[in-house]
């Protein structure tokens, strides 16, 4: 297909767009000798912030018996810093005005982060950045669907994809799934039987979108296998792959029972061993330019920072930057400028690397402390698991064929009746027909999302004493 390729998919409306006139006139301003006039870019001294810091704890003090003494480091920006040669971004850059691509200087340590890790089989790829991996998704769906599509997606997806593509007209249908995700023959199945007629005249579809790693909300991560099985269906039946992945970097150690933390220590591994753990994305693989990653520091850094970033064919990015350049404009200028400081001027790629390994070790212990925590609590008799090996959310299925009046009551109400108790005994879990991919579709189990991300240990497990206690009550186990 080539790396351009994908382009005859988008639709009138990304087709339609021309780019924003002014943004296009700043290129003029690369000459040191042409004056402005023609730009809205106010001047620096009418910002009231003179300076910025924020301090960060030092890598090799991130264990839970913190060394007091070595306090945090210091990261300090002015408006004055680019002038003065300290830094090749600042204060005065930072909180004006710049493209949809985010600020070069912060776009050159994303590209060369993105190159490190996926290394995209093509030439012509290209970063940009966005707010997030939600608004990522909401430009790519404006780009691409059409009223009356369907995208094709997990059996149980993350809810807000869903919600965002309905009031363009776009609806999901899930895929049937096991406990790696999307099972690559179903997705074949669906797509090599696709009748029109059957689904309201809408054409066959053409996007599929994933959350490969640590599944939300099942926790369901994809083998290497399953991605290149699924990669093969898309090249079979020309699809575009939207990967959004916010979680890749939040797979674990293999779960062994052992709730114990073991102690992080930077200088114990190198840095770059973390690539070898990490199973590779569609977008390392991606030979044709058919996927469209979508990356967040949401996740891994914080969420209200509200900065992520796309990868993709060149004239894809080209697309979804045109885009942003009349709505989102670039992410915020204090959070460009505060991940500037720590992952281009202190951590570096690879000090950046030692705090996802630290990541990783961190959400391992609590994944495994959750799932012991289920053991001791949970009537194992009505509830079952397979154990997440990536992300924030342990997905737990519950036999409602179990409960006492699972002849006169629907699914639906045993669900829900469940969800009330555990409410009233003091628990907020996610409900599993919250994510339901499909519309109308005759579901058959219950399940309910917990998250080990949200709470401190104790709380944790007092929760999960909780719902234990809420379903035995319900199916009068007590």
């Amino acid at each position: 297909m080539g790396s351009g390729g994908t382009l005859y998919r988008l639709n009138a409306e990304s087709l339609s767009r021309e780019g924003c006139t002014l943004k296009a006139a700043f290129k003029h301003l690369q000459k040191a000798d042409v004056i402005s006039l023609g730009g809205g870019l106010p001047l620096s001294e009418y910002f009231p912030f003179e300076a910025m810091e924020h301090g960060v704890l030092p890598l090799d003090n991130l264990n839970e018996n913190k060394d007091a003494s070595k306090g945090s480091i210091g990261l300090h920006s002015t408006k004055t810093d680019m002038v003065s040669g300290r830094s090749i971004y600042d204060l005065t850059v930072a909180l004006n005005y710049s493209q949809g691509s985010g600020s070069a200087q912060l776009l050159r340590w994303i590209t060369e982060h993105a190159e490190l890790v996926h290394n995209p089989p093509y030439e012509d790829w290209q970063c940009n950045m966005t707010i997030g991996n939600t608004s990522a998704l909401d430009m790519a769906l404006r780009m691409f669907v059409q009223r009356g599509d369907y995208v094709l997606s997990d059996d149980y997806t993350f809810s807000s994809a869903v919600e965002t593509a309905l009031p363009m007209g776009a609806r999901f249908l899930g895929v049937e799934m096991d406990t790696e995700g999307m099972l690559p023959q179903s997705l074949h199945d669906t797509l090599q039987n696709w009748d029109p007629a059957a689904h309201d005249g809408a054409r066959k579809p053409f996007l599929l979108y994933s959350i490969p790693t640590g599944q939300n909300p099942t926790g369901a991560t994809q083998s290497l296998q399953r991605r290149k099985d699924i990669y093969r269906v898309a090249q079979e039946h020309d699809l575009i792959i939207l990967e959004d992945d916010p979680y890749y970097f939040l797979q674990m150690d293999r779960f062994y029972g052992d709730a114990k933390p073991s102690q992080f220590d930077a200088g114990s591994q190198s840095p770059e061993s973390l690539l070898s753990m990490i199973i590779p994305s569609y977008l390392s693989m991606d030979t044709d330019g058919r996927v469209m990653r979508m990356d967040s520091f949401s996740k891994i850094v914080s969420p209200g920072l509200r900065l992520g970033w796309v990868t993709a064919s060149q004239q894809l990015v080209e697309r979804y930057k045109i885009h942003a350049d009349v709505s989102t404009q670039g992410p915020s200028g204090f959070s460009q400028l505060a991940l500037f400081k720590l992952l281009d001027e202190h951590w570096g790629h690879s000090g950046f690397f030692s705090w996802l390994l630290h990541l990783r070790q961190q959400y391992s212990h609590r994944r495994t402390f959750l799932v012991k925590a289920c053991e001791r609590h949970l009537p194992k008799d009505i509830v079952s698991w397979a154990v997440a090996e990536a992300g924030m959310f342990q997905w737990l299925k519950v036999d409602w064929r179990k409960h006492p009046d699972a002849a006169s009551k629907s699914m639906t109400e045993i669900e829900e009746e469940i969800w009330f108790e555990g409410i009233g005994q003091g628990v907020l879990v996610a409900r599993g027909s919250w994510f339901q991919a499909t519309e109308n579709k005759l579901y058959t189990d219950i399940f309910y999302r917990v998250t080990f991300a949200a709470a401190p240990l104790d709380k944790i497990e007092e929760a999960v004493v909780r719902f234990g206690e809420a379903l035995r009550k319900i199916f009068k186990l007590q």
